[in-house]
């Protein structure tokens, strides 16, 4: 009988669920895809769900559960804090206490009850940059490596290094709250005016449009860096300890006023505090890893962690030397902790044998549900929404080349969904790479967003070469790398004239190289690699791309739109597809073409998203 090991992850941010067999993960989702809660931290009932309906058993089945961190630990980090700076952190004593009374301080129970009552075994408890550390060491292609791990906070930790050997990892140092450097990127984000949590993405596309102007005042007034990676903050400048807020005035007085209003117009300023902050967290990064490798004597280094979505500092430190080579799981934030919790409690705890291959353990990341062709006929059918149906897989390819070559944007739906915040070819939307507005057309007619923010080039493996400064493969798009020049358009004076203009979509449109939709004002790009062992039908689109157009690179951005998860099910693609400027949805081997879709005012797409029924 295989070891059933469920790892859970849940009430601080994208709660999520993963299912071991005998260490092999059969099933990983987070909750914000089942109930379309972006974020969603409450429990992962229907993550949890899914992993045992994927695995074939009943929660009695299960062996283990483990949650991804130690919530004592972590309430006794909160409570400290807060009898330091009272009476001043009381509101916000006050909005988080009943949840910790009520839910986080009686996990044990909440899980079971969460089973049906029908689990009652041991739950087990990790230490939360532990379950990261694990997450990045033990589906790594590496018998040996370094670990750093870098997020907000966990219990009282806010960045690790560790050393990962066979299968048991050893902790070897750590950094301790309010000094963080998730937190720091986190404040110039909110200061900046985005979401915390959220808009970090945002504050790193950003960057490139700034001047790092402000980065000598963060390092002589902001946080007193040290040569090992270590910090120290000045929380003169901060309010996250006691407030609702991350910065407080003196913040502002240092950064030339207030915080940007969400939504406002984005100055300047907020470029070149981007970039400065941008600046910093890679040269904070780079003294870790520096620290990591003297530590460990290790070539290789795993990374985990919020910061380890911060794909540009990735990219400056794989091409620093510090590492032969690096590796980052593509859940490497909070959902991760599921996956690490459960991986670590299988090897180190239960002595399990670790036998990696020289490739990694997480199938490409594609660990969600999947329907087949039968299911999403009969939906197709029963709501009568019209449709074609390709059975022949090459013919679907060559009509789904045909749209996107014409400029169409297509919704791409197909195997198993991705685990992590990056769609990786089954819940994508795809277009033409070498096209000069479809970058500001996904951003504003598509996605609902701001129109700076670049989008992700997917490219054949056996092409990256050709079109990058890149010499290995980026299979989780965590990697940011140049253009290669011979791929470089040179600006003529009035293009040059455009990148100073303060409106960003003025700056977006302008052609910098023969595949603009994916290269950012930097000539840089966020890479994802694909293969076919990977990827299979998303591999074989774009090698029909290819045929067809003579490149291998097609854009990849995540099937959803602002403020929506990534889409789950074909009836979430199909009110995605339906109230956005789409025009092509392919649902495995079905082709549904906008122009032959129900018409829907302006004024009612919006609704139409939210309320209309198709289960």
């Amino acid at each position: 009988m295989a070891t059933h090991i469920l790892g859970i992850s849940a009430f601080y941010h994208d709660s999520a669920a993963v299912l071991l067999a005998d260490g092999r993960i059969v099933a990983a989702a987070q909750e914000e895809r089942f109930t379309r809660r972006k974020h969603d931290h409450r429990f992962p009932e229907n993550a949890v769900a899914y992993c045992l309906k994927e695995a074939g058993i009943e929660p009695e089945a299960l062996d283990y559960v483990v949650f991804y961190d130690k919530p004592l630990l972590k309430f006794d980090r909160l409570m400290e804090t807060y009898l330091a700076f009272a009476p001043a952190g009381l509101r916000s004593f006050l909005s988080g206490m009943p949840l910790w009374l009520k839910t986080k301080l009686h996990l044990p129970r909440e899980i079971k009850k969460s089973l049906g009552g029908r689990y009652q075994k041991r739950i087990a408890f990790t230490y939360h940059h532990e379950s990261h550390a694990a997450s990045a060491f033990y589906p790594s292609p590496y018998e040996e490596a370094a670990i750093l791990t870098m997020d907000g906070v966990g219990e009282w930790d806010t960045a690790s290094i560790g050393h990962g050997k066979g299968n048991k990892i050893e902790m070897l140092k750590a950094l301790r709250f309010p000094h963080s450097l998730g937190l720091l990127y986190s404040a110039f984000t909110y200061f900046t005016g985005f979401r915390v949590n959220s808009g970090e993405y945002k504050l790193m596309g950003l960057a490139p449009y700034g001047e790092p102007k402000y980065t000598d005042l963060i390092l002589d007034k902001v946080i007193d860096l040290k040569p090992d990676g270590s910090f120290a903050m000045d929380m003169r400048y901060f309010n996250f300890c006691q407030g609702l807020t991350m910065t407080g005035p003196e913040f502002a007085r240092l950064f030339d006023g207030p915080a940007r209003n969400p939504e406002s117009m984005i100055t300047q300023r907020e470029m070149d505090l981007a970039a400065s902050i941008q600046k910093v967290t890679e040269e904070i990064v780079l003294r870790m890893a520096k620290t990591a490798r003297e530590l460990t004597g290790s070539k290789y280094l795993c990374l985990a962690g919020g910061v380890a979505l911060n794909c540009v500092a990735n990219g400056v430190l794989l091409r620093s030397g510090i590492f032969e080579d690096i590796w980052i799981p593509p859940p490497a934030g909070d959902a991760g902790g599921a996956l690490g919790a459960a991986l670590f409690l299988h090897h180190q705890l239960l002595g399990k044998e670790r036998k990696p291959d020289g490739g990694d353990s997480i199938a490409g990341s594609l660990l969600g549900p999947k329907y087949t062709n039968q299911e999403i006929g009969e939906f197709l059918k029963s709501k009568n929404i019209p449709h074609h149906h390709y059975p022949d897989e090459a013919e679907l390819l060559k009509k789904t080349v045909a749209a996107m070559t014409n400029g169409q944007v297509v919704g791409w739906f197909q195997d198993r969904m991705e685990f992590g915040p990056r769609a990786l070819g089954a819940r994508s939307i795809i277009g033409d790479a070498r096209s000069e507005k479809m970058q500001s057309v996904m951003n504003l007619r598509i996605k609902y967003r701001e129109s700076f923010r670049p989008f992700a080039p997917s490219v054949l493996r056996e092409d990256i070469g050709e079109f990058f400064e890149l010499d290995r493969e980026s299979p989780y798009m965590l990697l940011v790398a140049d253009v290669r020049k011979e791929q470089r358009c040179g600006l003529t004076p009035e293009q040059k004239q455009l990148m100073k203009e303060p409106d960003l979509r003025k700056r977006v449109n302008v052609k910098r190289s023969v595949i603009p939709a994916v290269t950012h004002v930097d000539m840089s790009a966020r890479i994802q690699s694909v293969d076919e062992r990977r990827n299979g039908r998303y591999y074989r689109l774009i090698r029909e791309f290819k045929r067809q157009t003579g490149c291998g690179v097609i854009i990849n951005t995540s099937f959803n739109i602002r403020g929506e998860p990534i889409v789950c099910t074909p009836q979430d693609a199909y009110r995605c597809f339906i109230a956005c400027d789409m025009d092509v949805l392919v649902l495995e081997n079905f082709i549904l073409l906008k122009t032959e879709q129900p018409k829907l005012a302006a004024s009612e797409k919006e609704k139409y998203i939210g309320s209309f029924s198709l289960d």
